[in-house]
């Protein structure tokens, strides 16, 4: 049977990193993929070259079109915000859109269930209430994202994430290897995304990772700073493929419409058994 997921992420680049293997996976397997951006990430850490000329959030959509592409997705939508950046403070509105951290939550929630609606939606994936590592508009992702699933009476809601303890071994492995840039805080992930205890879906994604690199590698102007340093989803897409494999091979979600997390667990509490490992079992 045939179903419709859709990913909704703050901002052009975040499928790539949380979500890309099962997107691809699901339109692979012959389900409908959608994706839906709330922000166009124009205030994104860039280099000049691709942020010198003010153009920087018309790459970043046009870098989200091609993502999907390579992921299979469908249906690429924009809610219409600006992103809001990462500092404690919003800049001021740009002319005609708001901020997503200043948006009417309702609003917001209403622009996003009319797609749910519209597309006749059975799995949602979004943020978990931390926004995986905290930025504001992940955060309210979360917030708008729960708001429109219950407004469109969506029967899965998935929230994605990363087990803590799973990602810090992952991080200390690839460090072995490679040298993160200034900018990657290792201690950040002690205090991010969701214990382990917690996941109720581990979605194998190793047979899609050439899906999910190119969807890394889409995202260019995310990938490199003004003196020719490395960011974050560079570093990542100079593991080697071995590594890569092993690092991202499993996507993670929290069920937020009642699924069980998994049961039996070890003393460490790692889930022996009870893990769901498609991201549609169980839906009518």
């Amino acid at each position: 049977m045939s179903y419709t997921l859709l990913a909704f992420h703050a901002h052009p680049d975040d499928e790539a990193l949380l979500t890309s293997g099962t997107m691809a996976r699901a339109a692979a397997e012959g389900h409908r993929v959608v994706l839906v951006v709330a922000t166009d990430g124009g205030e994104g850490l860039a280099a000049t070259e691709f942020a010198g000329d003010g153009a920087l959030a018309v790459r970043r959509m046009a870098e989200l079109e091609t993502s999907g592409r390579a992921l299979g997705v469908a249906r690429v939508e924009h809610l219409g915000y600006a992103d809001s950046g990462l500092g404690p403070h919003a800049p001021p509105d740009p002319p005609g859109t708001t901020r997503f951290v200043r948006a009417d939550t309702d609003e917001a929630a209403a622009r996003l269930a009319a797609i749910l609606t519209e597309e006749d939606v059975d799995v949602l994936l979004t943020y978990d209430p931390n926004g995986g590592y905290g930025h504001p508009d992940h955060v309210k992702a979360h917030e708008v994202g729960m708001r429109a699933a219950a407004l469109a009476r969506t029967p899965r809601v998935l929230q994605a994430t990363v087990p803590r303890d799973t990602i810090c071994r992952a991080i200390d492995l690839a460090a072995k290897v490679y040298r993160f840039p200034p900018e990657f805080d290792r201690d950040s992930f002690n205090r991010a995304f969701s214990a382990r205890r917690d996941i109720t879906h581990r979605i194998n994604v190793r047979r899609h990772i050439k899906a999910k690199r190119a969807s890394m590698r889409a995202h260019a102007s995310q990938a490199s700073a003004d003196g020719g340093a490395d960011r974050t989803l560079a570093a990542f897409l100079r593991i080697p493929r071995p590594l890569y494999d092993l690092v991202f091979g499993r996507e993670w979600y929290v069920d937020a419409t009642g699924g069980a997390p998994a049961t039996n667990r070890t003393a460490d509490e790692s889930p022996v058994s009870g893990i769901h490992t498609d991201v549609f079992e169980g839906l009518p």
